[in-house]
């Protein structure tokens, strides 16, 4: 394992899409063709419902191991023109559909959703809600920070419709928490998971990294037991990623010396996954684990994982909507994300203008390629008829998943490929192998983060 990890241990990306940003064909993409996918999509849908991703970008403190896109700030005053802005940027998509969309799914991300007053939370939902309607069974979540998330923010939040809410702990040794700018005592995170629960929430999750400053396997562990002593419903156990050249990026606090090497993150996270396992945690996909019960586990079992910008679900849409600075939207055969300054994004929606950035227009290749992707990221394993074969690249394909079924990482058949148990570990180099875009383009990869 140790020969792998060295091996395989390179820049690449984490897949929330196929092709990555970096990647993207800007030329070919305008607003005007952006509209007219997601209308077609939504027309070709409706019945199913819509995705909606909500950026809130604003946090009173940096945490440094953190590479989102954010506005650090102290001054509430912010909220209400902010959700004034992605209130008029959700009436600007309304008006190019036909009919009052039906929203699935919503996910409040950020930044820390919860630096928003509960008051102008329910404000933002029922703003969104007065322009459509709700699905029967909506999957609403929201991403919470357990120092500043009150009993009122989940109470409003519930009766809004969320169920599902989850907790950055990343880790809880103290040295660790001082390094990356976020004192959090496990004793906030034990009452907010508590109230979540007398409230009535369905899943409640907590997000942990491995491979951060200063960490050592007994944090990792210590963590984790802390962890399984409240026992969330989900886990994202997942890999620091460490992109200190990114602007406006925290993670110039620390030097890489202070960083676990390879081989000791490695052993951090095959610690982490042992014991996550021996409790009666189910891996589910890339980096995430979930009791037996919880809907994402049955969504794994049943085939119907999927992945996209907010992670992984159990729902899959054809139209997902990205609102506020930097989200991205998804038509299943387009993306387009908005602007990251937040005074251009206001100024754009002050004129009635969408606030996209860029984008790119999927073609024949990069759909059939996406699809190979999402299969292994969300089953560990794809299946082919003649889609891929008809690809000019195919025998290139092949060649790099010959040399990764050689180290045991991948079995091939003549319709396919199954991870192997070693192969979960490095699911990001394997579907790189599929990623022509990133083989075939000569920009730096220093772009991601390591793989393992």
């Amino acid at each position: 394992m140790c020969h792998f990890v060295e091996k395989y241990n390179v820049p690449g990306p984490r897949y929330t899409s196929y092709p990555t940003v970096p990647y993207w064909d800007l030329d070919s993409f305008s607003g005007k063709a952006w509209k007219q996918r997601v209308q077609n999509v939504f027309l070709q849908s409706q019945n199913e419902g819509i995705g909606l991703y909500i950026h809130l970008p604003f946090c009173e403190s940096m945490c440094t191991f953190c590479g989102c896109h954010k506005r650090i700030t102290k001054r509430h005053e912010v909220e209400l023109p902010y959700i004034q802005s992605v209130l008029k940027e959700w009436r600007l998509y309304v008006e190019l559909l036909d009919k009052k969309p039906t929203i699935k799914e919503l996910h409040l991300g950020g930044g820390t959703p919860t630096f928003f007053s509960p008051e102008n939370l329910e404000l933002l939902i029922k703003g969104i809600l007065l322009y459509a309607e709700k699905a029967e069974n909506p999957h609403f979540s929201f991403e919470g920070h357990p120092n500043n998330t009150t009993q009122v923010h989940l109470q409003t939040l519930y009766n809004l419709g969320f169920k599902r809410v989850c907790f950055g702990v990343q880790d809880y040794s103290e040295k660790v928490q001082r390094a990356i700018n976020r004192i959090q005592p496990f004793e906030h995170v034990v009452q907010v998971t508590n109230w979540a629960r007398e409230i009535g929430y369905t899943s409640v999750g907590h997000d942990i990294i491995y491979g951060l400053p200063f960490q050592t396997e007994d944090d990792v562990r210590f963590t984790i037991e802390k962890t399984l002593e409240i026992r969330p419903d989900r886990i994202a156990f997942y890999s620091y990623a460490h992109v200190p050249w990114r602007k406006g990026n925290g993670q110039r606090g620390y030097r890489d010396e202070d960083l676990p090497n390879t081989l000791e993150k490695d052993e951090q996270r095959r610690l982490g996954k042992r014991l996550l396992l021996e409790a009666g945690y189910e891996e589910v996909g890339m980096d995430h684990f979930a009791l037996g019960q919880d809907t994402l586990t049955q969504a794994k079992n049943q085939g119907k994982l999927h992945r996209s910008f907010m992670g992984y679900t159990e729902n899959r849409t054809a139209l997902q909507l990205g609102l506020g600075v930097s989200s991205i939207g998804d038509s299943g055969n387009a993306f387009a994300q908005n602007v990251k300054s937040l005074e251009e994004y206001q100024n754009l929606l002050s004129h009635d203008i969408l606030p996209l950035s860029k984008g790119h227009l999927l073609n024949r290749e990069d759909g059939i390629i996406r699809k190979h992707i999402l299969q292994l990221m969300c089953q560990f394993e794809t299946t082919w008829d003649d889609d891929i074969k008809s690809l000019e690249n195919y025998p290139q394909i092949l060649e790099h998943l010959r040399m990764l079924e050689a180290d045991g990482l991948v079995t091939l058949n003549g319709k396919g490929l199954k991870v192997t148990a070693t192969g979960r570990a490095f699911i990001r180099n394997i579907c790189m192998a599929f990623d022509l875009r990133l083989q075939q383009k000569s920009l730096e990869r220093k772009l991601f983060s390591m793989t393992v």
